[in-house]
């Protein structure tokens, strides 16, 4: 063989071994964002799952406050049912705005702040927000890297032919910029 032939195999070689190396990676980050986003839904559900208990916890002493309770039931069934993370961050929000009426609440009933159940709910769901707020962050870290990924060369050559689109970010709603007001 001459010279050139060898030249346009190598040159082939390299560009199969970037394309393969390159999907690869992108499969890699696809699954990593996955991941990451099964975590969120993983404390997304965690928390939901706390939330039967402490509605019921308030509704023992504030049976009267049935609106801020349902609103509580309500919102957190829209999260069930939120598919894809601009839904599940515009339920999220939802939920949490009903959350904060229902804790507003437990501020007048001075026993039930100071009931043993209710202190642990808190607690578990206190410690459920702060989980979740590294899993979004940790998602949407991920979710900046693949996307980093996709637009970059040589990368983007093989991303869109191969199926790889942009991923969305976990945005929170622009209700959650503004400060909940207490008020008693």
């Amino acid at each position: 063989m001459n010279k050139t032939v060898w030249i346009v195999l190598a040159v082939v070689a390299v560009i199969a071994v970037s394309i393969f190396s390159g999907y690869n990676n992108l499969v890699g980050m696809s699954e990593n964002v996955n991941g990451k986003w099964s975590q969120i839904e993983n404390q997304l559900q965690r928390r939901a799952d706390l939330i039967p208990n402490l509605v019921n916890t308030v509704k023992g002493y504030a049976g009267h406050e049935q609106q801020a309770i349902q609103a509580v039931a309500d919102a957190r069934a829209k999260l069930g049912g939120a598919q894809g993370p601009v839904a599940k961050a515009q339920a999220n929000s939802e939920l949490s705005s009903a959350l904060s009426r229902l804790l507003v609440i437990s501020e007048n009933y001075p026993n039930l702040k100071a009931d043993k159940n209710f202190r642990a709910l808190m607690d578990e769901l206190a410690g459920t927000e702060n989980r979740l707020a590294v899993a979004r962050k940790d998602y949407n870290e991920s979710v900046q890297g693949y996307n980093t990924a996709i637009r970059s060369l040589p990368t983007s050559i093989i991303a869109g032919p191969m199926g790889f689109g942009p991923k969305e970010y976990f945005k929170a709603d622009e209700g959650a910029k503004q400060v909940p007001q207490v008020k008693f």
